[in-house]
This record gives C-alpha cells, structure tokens and sequence, in this order.
C-alpha cells in the first residue's frame, strides 16, 4: 500500500509536525483534514522510490544469477559464466545455453 506525505496548510502544524505520512489505499482520496488536529492539509507529490545497486558481474554470479551480453547478432557473452558453462552463448545451439540446474536451488 502507497505512503503518501502531507503538510498542514498553515505553517504551524500540529503536535505530529507540518508534515506526516498516511499509508492509505491508491484508490482512497487525498486526505483534506488532518487526522489529528483537523487543520487542512495537502498531499505532497513525491518522486518514485526506486533502489539501484550497481552490482559487479561476480556479486551477480554468487547471487546465482546469469548475465549475457549481446556481442553480435545471435551471439552473446556469458559474463558469469561458471564451471564446464560456455562463455559464449549462440543462438540456435541449446549445448551453449547456461546450465540453469546450476544456478536455481530450493
């Protein structure tokens, strides 16, 4: 469910503060009250929350994961490629695919 951050109209605020947040449903409408001291409020647009981690090739390949890179048409690197695995993965030839078995676990 979204969190979505008000602030009081009058600069003052109230014993929560000028701004607090409120977890409500997408589909409810913008508070217009305060919840605590009924002074008006407005709902703040906030920038999306997004995280990115800049992982290098050996952190993704020790969290399990796969990366290929395109290198041609039809032709990619398997640049966490591990034991017995090809580095270069081609299309139209299953013996280059990464061993998947390898990779997921229970």
């Amino acid at each position: 469910m979204p969190v979505y951050v008000y602030e009081h109209k009058d600069e003052k605020g109230c014993d929560i503060g000028n701004a607090f947040e409120v977890e409500q449903p997408i589909t409810d409408a913008a508070l217009e009250k305060c919840p605590n001291c009924g002074g008006a409020v407005f709902r703040v647009i906030q920038p999306p929350m997004t995280v990115k981690h800049n992982y290098s090739n050996t952190d993704l390949k020790d969290m399990g994961f796969t990366k290929l890179v395109k290198r041609d048409k039809g032709v990619y690197e398997n640049v966490t490629s591990r034991d017995g695995e090809s580095r270069i993965v081609k299309a139209g030839r299953p013996e280059t695919l990464p061993d998947l078995k390898k990779t997921i676990t229970d």
